[in-house]
């Protein structure tokens, strides 16, 4: 089973973002501005995020409502 780190935007804290466990933010302009929050399962990503994730490498998500 993957694992996934999830990040909290520290300027938006209702948008998330999930990348592979250990891949970093290395590509992220504003890298500063996440903080790593813990790493998740698989199971525990939702399949619409999991979909972005599998085929990106990463994915945002709204949180709240």
């Amino acid at each position: 089973m993957q694992e996934f780190d999830f990040y909290l935007n520290l300027k938006k804290p209702t948008l998330g973002l999930y990348v592979r466990k250990g891949a970093g933010l290395p590509d992220l302009a504003d890298a500063a501005q996440w903080r790593l929050e813990g790493t998740v399962a698989e199971t525990d990503v939702p399949p619409d995020v999991l979909k972005g994730l599998s085929a990106n490498g990463h994915a945002f998500q709204e949180l709240g409502g």
